[in-house]
């Protein structure tokens, strides 16, 4: 949980699926898109404990499913998921599958105001590996792009080694 904007006092949520930091200067944010809300929810919770995030860290936020709880993906979900994740670094965006990289396409070419888009990043990475590389270095302070790479680069990650 984030402290409030002095620094002190008890931590809060901003929103139910965003957690806020203001120690520091501001982090990339992530937004996992997803078919599923399970599956959105579930990754960055998943995201959140693996890369110890649950005081300090990045903002993740879950854009999955439809509105009515269905599979599917919404670009106003997305957009909005988008706005509550930039804390001013920018905001990678995973997605799982190729229709909901082109509902976060839509989101940002046409429901972002210009300058917002303009610190946005869609990673073509996975959507749990990718995340997770993200969160790391986006809560290491690195830059839009490097996250973006780094998210990128999951998909070339050599899971079994020796093991084939």
């Amino acid at each position: 949980m984030a402290r409030s904007r002095n620094g002190s006092g008890p931590p809060r949520l901003d929103t139910e699926n965003v957690l806020v930091t203001e120690a520091g200067p501001p982090s990339v944010g992530i937004v996992v898109v997803s078919h599923s809300g399970l599956v959105a929810d579930a990754t960055v919770a998943l995201i959140r404990q693996l890369a110890n995030l649950e005081s300090e860290g990045p903002r993740l936020v879950a854009a999955g499913g439809l509105e009515d709880g269905s599979v599917g993906t919404d670009a106003v979900r997305i957009a909005d998921a988008i706005r509550a994740a930039d804390a001013g670094a920018g905001v990678v965006v995973m997605a799982d599958l190729g229709s909901a990289v082109l509902s976060a396409f839509t989101a940002v070419e046409e429901l972002l105001d210009a300058e917002a888009a303009t610190r946005v990043a869609i990673s073509g990475g996975p959507l749990v590996e990718g995340t997770f590389v993200a969160a790391v270095q986006a809560s290491a302070g690195d830059t839009l792009e490097g996250v973006r790479g780094a998210a990128d680069e999951a998909a070339a990650m050599d899971k079994l080694g020796d093991r084939r």
